[in-house]
């Protein structure tokens, strides 16, 4: 690491400084988890309350007509069974947009004020870990020639080993609960090759999620890199740290390949406003 990345004895924040910090960014956490919850839920009871609308006056209108009264009493069936099943298959865990935006933006700013406080590197390595709860972590090392830390090591947020290439900080990436979230709702298993992950984490995020509106994955076969185009990023733009939509895909692909994964963002010569995320999968890892 160069000089001017160097902090001094008096300006480097203490250990409980930065735990606080992390206390904070988890309670940040979980008010957009919990905003995520209640705009959602709101959503699907008032498209339980149309149906069920359409289904009284469905009714109403077959009793009143009786040469249509089959049709419009099967299309009140139809309404009330779509309102009554939508209501009971709400599910409980949603982000709203805006709001999940919002605190997801200082969420980022808080760990990227950590990171600069500390002088770490630009680089993000995702590391596959053998915690369910946590199945990778987000490792910033503190110099730029670095050794990945062992997984007692990622138990901590910051890393102070004897072995000074691994020091750093190691995050809970903010992808981690949207991939199990993907794991339960995946139909068969998780694919162990670059392509065919490429491909379930791109669906995901486009379909399950809706966290982009495009995404398109394309795999170097010689090197086995990673490209993810996409467009229209529901939480703006994708070179914050620790973005939702990098961070899901580098867990799944750690998890999946059991590799460690670094990724960069680009925002150049991209059309449209899109963005190009580059994973490199490191073949010399594995838990």
């Amino acid at each position: 690491m160069s000089d001017t990345a160097s902090l001094t004895e008096e300006d480097t924040p203490s250990r409980e400084e930065l735990l606080t910090q992390v206390e904070l960014l988890e309670e940040e956490n979980q008010a957009l988890y919990e905003s995520y919850t209640r705009a959602k839920q709101t959503q699907y009871r008032r498209t339980a309350i149309g149906l069920v609308g359409i289904a009284v006056v469905a009714t109403v209108a077959g009793l009143a007509i009786p040469p249509a009264r089959t049709i419009l009493l099967s299309l009140a069936g139809i309404g009330f069974f779509g309102g009554v099943l939508t209501l009971y298959l709400t599910p409980e865990q949603f982000i709203a947009s805006d709001t999940g935006r919002d605190v997801y933006t200082a969420l980022a700013e808080n760990e990227q004020a950590i990171v600069t406080e500390l002088g770490l590197t630009e680089e993000r390595v995702y590391i596959p870990t053998p915690d369910t709860d946590d199945p990778a972590k987000l490792f910033v090392p503190q110099r730029d020639e670095y050794a990945l830390p062992d997984s007692s090591s990622l138990a901590n947020t910051i890393i102070a080993s004897e072995n000074p290439p691994e020091n750093g900080v190691a995050f809970v990436p903010s992808g981690t609960r949207l991939f199990e979230s993907f794991t339960r709702a995946l139909s068969g298993s998780l694919g162990d090759t670059p392509s065919a992950l490429g491909t379930q984490l791109t669906d995901a995020l486009t379909a399950q999620f809706e966290l982009v509106e495009t995404a398109r994955a394309e795999v170097d076969t010689t090197t086995d890199a990673i490209t993810i185009t996409v467009s229209g990023s529901a939480y703006g733009p994708l070179t914050r740290f620790n973005h939702p939509v990098v961070s899901f895909i580098a867990v799944g692909l750690a998890t999946g390949l059991d590799r460690a994964v670094t990724a960069t963002v680009s925002d150049t010569g991209i059309e449209n406003g899109d963005y190009r995320i580059r994973y490199y999968v490191d073949t010399n890892s594995g838990r």
